[in-house]
């Protein structure tokens, strides 16, 4: 038995999210086909986070088993062909002690979302960005995003339908950025809530509007209160950037 590490890039615009569903295709899916391809063996692969629909990936992690043990370059390389035409790429492929676990052994979880301001829509990264035409204060939302670094209820932020025992999370990092008409927020926590980084954009968008302050940001979280979300971001603007072991 051998068990295999990937580092996998995708865009999720076409696909239900990384978990397999009857009706639609999901990356999950796409994998393991292609996985069962090379090797004729049906396996399940494991990842380091469960993107929900048209949520992209620069560092997803995933790992399985197989019974053979391949060489790991050749892996990548058949993986890579027959994904095809799958907007997915195994970036990384390596054999992995028989403990290590995508899901379970992570560390650290990286996000990056990212806001296209401007009057025109966006036309190439349409499907890559939220398009917000109103003008947007990148420093006023940088000022709230400090206010709740650290461990929090993290309810306001939570999916109603998140299934994680508890919404205490901690906020390791959480940083707002501008460069030219591109916004960029970037979220790292070990581990965060169903919708909780979407969630936390869409209020920020509202303070940089100047529809709240970061004052007013600050109370939506410790009124740990669904209710209080200012919305949330569309999928297509997040990225997940990377997992730490």
């Amino acid at each position: 038995m051998a068990r295999f590490k990937l580092i996998i890039e995708y865009d999720g615009t076409s696909f239900c999210g990384w978990q397999r569903q009857k009706d639609r295709m999901s990356v999950q899916q796409a994998l393991e086909e292609a996985i069962a391809k090379f090797s004729g063996e049906t396996v399940t692969t494991q990842a380091a986070g469960r993107t929900d629909a048209g949520v992209h990936a620069l560092g997803q992690v995933a790992h399985f088993d197989l019974l053979r043990d391949w060489d790991a370059f050749r892996v990548r390389e058949a993986l890579n062909y027959h994904l095809r035409p799958h907007p997915v790429a195994v970036i990384e492929c390596d054999a992995v002690r028989a403990d290590f676990e995508a899901r379970f052994s992570a560390r650290a979880r990286h996000y990056e979302y990212r806001i296209l301001n401007r009057r025109a829509p966006a036309a190439i990264e349409r499907n890559q960005v939220w398009h917000v035409p109103m003008a947007l204060d990148a420093d006023r939302m940088q000022d709230a995003a400090r206010r709740i670094l650290g461990s929090h209820d993290f309810t306001t932020f939570r999916s109603s339908e998140c299934q994680a025992k508890s919404p205490i999370r901690t906020l390791d990092a959480f940083e707002v950025s501008a460069d030219g008409e591109v916004i960029s927020i970037t979220a790292s926590a070990r581990s965060f809530l169903h919708h909780q980084v979407r969630s936390m954009v869409g209020s920020l968008k509202l303070v940089g509007e100047g529809k709240w302050s970061p004052v007013d940001f600050r109370a939506a979280l410790d009124a740990a209160d669904r209710s209080r979300c200012g919305g949330m971001a569309p999928s297509s603007g997040l990225y997940l950037t990377g997992v730490d072991y």
